[in-house]
């Protein structure tokens, strides 16, 4: 929206620069696309910490900021949050793959190989066709990543996983967001 530090990516700065600007036209609400910390390979969508901001973003500070001077003109603040994956950097994620039997060996979806070595299933990933699986040598198995290979798929079913997804957005729910837009909810199921 607005590039407050000639970078050439909005920032939350920027958003507060114009604050009013944006309440002059009537807006009731600003959603946020992701603003977490990220390699970038999606936009951001890869997210290597669900409870921090990426400083191309700015910090916490502004997050803090934004909230207040959204409150304060009626205005609400949304956050995008990615419940079904993150990024192949996350620790999480770096933990996950390193074997079968650690603390997080289950907090993604994994799968042996197919009778022929190949991936489990022949389920392709949404973005350019190609498998939804990769291999993972340290692990002798395949984790599913529905989008890039970069974004591993969470195991929801997992308490576990789930309950830090939940403590994920009670962070931000205290801090004072007034509600999330869900990504890609349909991988819900996995």
């Amino acid at each position: 929206f607005k590039d407050s530090n000639g970078d050439g990516i909005g920032d939350l700065p920027g958003i507060l620069e114009r604050i009013d600007y944006l309440a002059s036209l009537g807006v009731d609400a600003i959603w946020l696309s992701p603003i977490y910390p990220s390699p970038q390979a999606d936009f951001g969508y890869d997210i290597t910490d669900l409870c921090a901001v990426d400083p191309i973003h700015g910090c916490l500070d502004d997050v803090r900021a934004l909230i207040e001077r959204c409150h304060d003109r009626d205005m609400r603040l949304l956050l995008d949050l990615v419940p079904c994956h993150t990024s192949s950097e996350h620790p999480w994620f770096r933990q996950s793959r390193r074997s079968r039997d650690n603390d997080r060996s289950d907090w993604y979806v994994w799968a042996d190989a197919a009778e022929d070595g190949g991936p489990p299933n022949n389920w392709l990933s949404s973005f350019g066709g190609f498998s939804a699986w990769t291999w993972v040598p340290s692990r002798q198995q395949y984790y599913l990543h529905p989008f890039l290979p970069c974004q591993p798929a969470l195991n929801l079913r997992n308490p576990d996983t789930l309950e830090a997804i939940r403590d994920a957005m009670r962070f931000w729910l205290d801090l004072g967001i007034d509600g999330f837009r869900l990504d890609a909810v349909q991988c819900l199921c996995f």
